[in-house]
């Protein structure tokens, strides 16, 4: 008999009972690897670490931070670290699952792991950030390495952040190491096309999901929520395709234009101040009304656990792309499915970003490096393959992608710990 994990206690639409949801409409098709399913509803790994630092006025600040190995079975643990004062534990402990599932979906060699600073980087100095990374840095350098647990940048963390936590890992061990973190600068064994990767993958499976669903690209209607690396990528990708941008949401507000937003002068304008700075644009509307837009593609791309069952009901999108991990409760998947709305999920929808740090990953320990149209051409065969599969299977069992997604990376996982065994 196994006990409950204990120091969580998670609720149905957060995000730890997302995860645990999601699993559990996938047992029924495990058949046998069903007996080894709880493997998936504890992490290996939590490790909460004090992140103590002086700040520029003398003062001295503590920050509390985390680091998750959820599963292993199939390779290192792979996942990012934001920096966000919502970020918790169970936030934590769900976004690694989440990178078990989608790296595993994807038939990447890693497992999941995630981290984390509850910390607001908005308020601090380029030298405070720069300590709070290299402390976060040293008191997790017990369970990370390059062959054990790489991380990434995730929300409100990048490259110089992940040059940071680099040189700290390095400067521990006595020696340089470069696949300790992806995500890095080019200069210091990044990859070619890192940056854009999230949102290209959200383009390249959306772009697939709509041809199946014979939606022309061309005109078609796109409300982005969340403007950052994911979803700018993913809006200027369907633009060029030829579809409309017709509303944006971002942490400043909404801006919606029913004949579509100018990008080229949108993305600098929210780069810099938000996307309610670009007045001139488009109608500035309360952020509620975002999902009642018509749109014919939504692409959620901020945060978790924004797709609720009442939003589900309004949106008149036919095609949801989910750029964001788990921006959709299982209320909602559930509506959004007896709607007749094609959900592409986070695990799948969004794994460009890991499929190219793993690119990134095997080019540190080369020393060969390539270039950015044979990283696109790796990512989009390989996002293009794990999707097919995933329709294959959906189709076979007529259950939904997500489901089918699930029913495909947990046969991996499951499979991978079964044949390992357990040890000792």
């Amino acid at each position: 008999m196994s006990e409950k994990l204990s120091f969580v206690a998670p609720t149905a639409n957060s995000p730890w009972g997302t995860y645990l949801s999601q699993v559990d409409r996938v047992v029924p098709y495990l058949g046998p690897l069903a007996r080894w399913v709880e493997t998936l509803k504890r992490p290996k790994r939590a490790l909460i670490v004090d992140v103590p630092i002086e700040m520029d006025d003398g003062t001295i600040a503590h920050y509390e931070g985390y680091r998750v190995q959820h599963n292993m079975s199939r390779g290192p643990g792979k996942g990012g670290v934001r920096f966000h004062p919502d970020v918790t534990l169970e936030e934590v402990m769900a976004l690694s699952a989440w990178m078990t599932i989608k790296t595993a979906a994807v038939n990447l060699p890693y497992g999941g792991a995630k981290g984390g600073i509850r910390v607001d980087p908005k308020k601090l100095s380029q030298n405070e950030l720069e300590k709070i990374t290299r402390r976060y840095t040293s008191e997790i350098g017990i369970i990370i390495g390059p062959h054990t647990d790489i991380p990434a940048p995730d929300v409100n963390t990048n490259g110089q952040i992940m040059a940071w936590m680099m040189d700290t890992y390095s400067m521990n061990v006595g020696g340089t190491a470069t696949g300790v973190v992806t995500g890095k600068p080019l200069h210091l064994g990044g990859s070619l096309g890192r940056v854009k990767a999230t949102g290209r993958g959200v383009f390249v499976t959306g772009r697939e999901a709509a041809r199946r669903l014979g939606m022309d690209l061309r005109g078609a209607r796109i409300a982005v929520q969340g403007f950052g690396n994911v979803g700018s990528v993913a809006a200027e990708l369907f633009a060029e395709a030829g579809a409309k941008i017709v509303a944006v949401q971002d942490h400043t507000g909404t801006i919606v234009n029913s004949n579509g937003l100018d990008l080229a002068r949108l993305i600098p304008v929210a780069n810099k101040e938000g996307v309610v700075a670009f007045k001139a644009g488009g109608d500035i509307v309360p952020n509620e009304d975002f999902w009642n837009v018509a749109c014919d593609i939504l692409i959620p791309a901020a945060l978790e656990g924004q797709i609720t069952a009442e939003r589900a009901q309004k949106t008149t999108a036919k095609l949801v792309l989910e750029g964001a991990n788990g921006p959709t409760v299982p209320q909602a998947d559930d509506i959004l499915a007896e709607r007749g709305v094609l959900v592409v999920p986070d695990v799948i929808c969004n794994a460009g970003g890991v499929t190219v740090s793993y690119f990134e990953w095997v080019q540190d320990f080369s020393s060969f490096f390539w270039d950015e149209d044979e990283i696109n051409v790796r990512l989009d065969r390989i996002m293009m393959n794990a999707l097919n599969q995933i329709w294959d299977t959906a189709d076979k069992h007529k259950i939904t992608l997500r489901t089918a997604t699930y029913a495909v990376a947990c046969e991996r996982i499951l499979m991978a710990r079964q044949e390992r065994g357990l040890y000792p």
